[in-house]
């Protein structure tokens, strides 16, 4: 609606690509409310999630039992006892072959699980889009919305998937690996650990460097992308202007710019591994140094060694996952808080429970007030009495507070003070979806779905039979390019009706709105944006459709609205003044000065 794009608060957001190697890791702002949240989730896949936490205890305990049979089979060899080399050799291939088994019940439990709660959450927040205020949807761009159902779902269930089973078998795996390494040799246990403070504080100053490299390379991204979108979407302006030169070499600079901090970006990650790996070769070199002196101590054998040397490596492993794992956490647990955001919002008013039988249509506004921010009145004690069947047309400056008065009327926000009546009874008293279903609304902006064309017409009216389609289709003068169509009305518009001229699109949009047969009818600019002769077969089609209706029209041409029974000139949310086109010109007030801008050529 086009006043409520000045009159209603606007907060414009980019758009969140999701997480990606080289960005900020992303904060939320209360981390364990979120998770607590979280967990309900958890509870309604309780039976996926026992099933996990099965699968993650039976590799975990598959994966700490290797080491130990395998520096027994060590030892049986020193021995020569074959008997039992036997005996812990196939105890060893029945281990690794359950541990396989059990990794891959993990990972069905884990993609099961993430699904499972993402589509609970899906269906939470389309249940919320569904009932969301159009107040909330006016102060958040529609980009916003759709990352909250795209991004941040689809980040959640990437950790869900990929890292709950690996976080729950990390704590295991070290508190495992730790308890039976004092088992076997407590002074060997303490020297290895120096390899874990090593890496810790290695993985720390990295991160910090890196990070720093990351962020210089995601904002040189956002740049280059920013820049492509900028000129391919304003492709034609730069060769109108002869500006290929010039682009090429802004698109030159920042691609070399992002080059150098992608170099940067890739040498840093690219030394994370070689030195996790020196501080781990580092660690073998420590336990077989002092290994082979403890051994020759007889304080352990030469199998315990071999064992050490995998739980040692056993042991820095889920330390470096966790901590790999913290950046994709915390975005997730970011992206719930948005959606858990999203999910708090108030639902629309649906106040009122009654219905008016045999409605006339007689409108009255009567001392309305109303600011979209608090401090920022839009309209002062405006009153208006629409009779039935009336056309009452709505005309004024961009900002004025036409479409705000539908806006009102529609229920999509509520008065500050004053009341709205419709055939003597307040609209907060009548039914919400009631009112809607009375009303129908013909926007400047065209909204088709990807359906088929007999779908997009019936959506003003689900259960309408074909022949009230067809009717509705010849009212609304659109019935003869759809018949000309191969497919006629089973034809599926694609991408919203891409295919049909603006002047189609508007037709289609108006046969919607007769099959819904409404009391009430509102038309927001409906032809502001088509060229004359198309705006007078739509002239055409609304004529039709406006009979025995009570209409508000709101128009910036003021052609389109001659005929209307009364016009009511709005001014800063006042009403400047009314009547008839004719009484109008004669008063030469505002309107006049309207008019002959328009088609006296004065300047505004």
């Amino acid at each position: 609606m086009a006043d409520n794009a000045q009159n209603a608060p606007k907060v414009e957001l980019r758009r969140r690509p999701g997480v990606q190697m080289g960005q900020e890791i992303e904060k939320p702002k209360n981390a364990w409310e979120t998770l607590s949240r979280l967990c309900k989730y958890l509870v309604q896949s309780m039976n996926l999630f026992v099933g996990l936490l099965a699968a993650v205890i039976a590799v975990t305990i598959a994966s700490l039992a290797a080491p130990a049979l395998q520096g027994m089979v060590i030892d049986t060899i020193k021995e020569r006892t074959w008997g039992e080399f036997k005996v812990y050799l196939i105890l060893l291939l029945i281990v690794f072959m359950l541990n396989g088994l059990f990794t891959l019940a993990q990972s069905l439990f884990s993609a099961r699980l993430s699904q499972s709660i993402v589509r609970h959450m899906r269906y939470d927040l389309f249940n919320k889009i569904d009932h969301l205020s159009i107040s909330y949807l006016d102060m958040h761009s529609n980009g916003d919305v759709m990352s909250r159902m795209t991004n941040d779902i689809e980040n959640i269930s990437n950790t869900v998937s990929q890292s709950l089973g690996s976080l729950i078998s990390g704590v295991l795996t070290v508190v495992g690996t730790v308890a039976i390494m004092f088992f076997y040799c407590w002074q060997l246990t303490l020297i290895t650990m120096v390899t874990v403070v090593l890496t810790v504080f290695v993985t720390k100053f990295m991160s910090t460097k890196m990070r720093s490299v990351y962020r210089a390379r995601a904002k040189a991204l956002g740049q280059l992308n920013g820049h492509s979108e900028e000129m391919i979407t304003g492709y034609r302006t730069v060769l109108a202007y002869n500006r290929q030169e010039k682009t090429k070499k802004e698109f030159a600079e920042i691609s070399d710019k992002l080059t150098r901090e992608g170099i940067k970006a890739e040498i840093l990650g690219g030394s994370m591994g070689p030195l996790m790996n020196c501080i781990s070769n580092l660690g073998f070199v420590i336990v077989a140094a002092f290994g082979g002196y403890f051994a020759l101590k007889g304080l352990i054998t030469i199998g315990v060694i071999s064992a050490f040397i995998i739980y040692a490596k056993q042991f820095s492993r889920p330390i470096n996952e966790i901590a790999q794992l913290y950046g994709s956490v915390q975005t997730a647990v970011a992206g719930a808080e948005r959606v858990f955001d999203l999910i708090d919002q108030p639902n629309e008013d649906n106040s009122g429970d009654e219905e008016i039988e045999n409605m006339q249509g007689n409108i009255s506004f009567r001392n309305v007030n109303f600011s979209y921010l608090p401090g920022k009145q839009v309209l002062y004690d405006f009153n208006l009495e629409v009779k039935s069947g009336q056309k009452i047309a709505l005309v004024g400056a961009t900002g004025s507070g036409k479409t705000t008065i539908v806006n009102l009327l529609m229920r999509f926000y509520n008065v500050d003070s004053g009341e709205i009546l419709i055939d003597g009874k307040n609209i907060m008293n009548l039914k919400r979806d009631w009112l809607r279903k009375n009303t129908a609304i013909v926007l400047q902006d065209t909204v088709l779905f990807s359906d088929t064309i007999e779908n997009n017409i019936k959506y003003g009216k689900p259960n309408a039979d074909d022949k009230a389609m067809i009717s509705a289709a010849r009212t609304g003068n659109c019935a003869s390019f759809i018949e000309r169509l191969k497919d006629g009305y089973k034809t599926v518009l694609k991408q919203a009706g891409a295919s049909l001229s603006h002047g189609q699109r508007q037709l289609l949009n108006i046969a919607r709105a007769v099959i819904a047969e409404p009391k009430i009818l509102i038309l927001d600019e409906a032809t502001s944006s088509v060229d004359t002769r198309t705006e007078q077969g739509i002239q055409d089609a609304l004529v039709n459709l406006m009979k025995n209706r009570t209409s508000l029209i709101i128009a910036h041409r003021l052609s389109t609205i001659q005929d209307a029974d009364v016009i009511v000139v709005m001014d800063k949310g006042r009403v400047a003044e009314t009547g008839t086109h004719e009484e109008l010109l004669e008063k030469k007030g505002t309107y006049y000065s309207l008019y002959m801008a328009q088609f006296a050529g004065n300047k505004t």
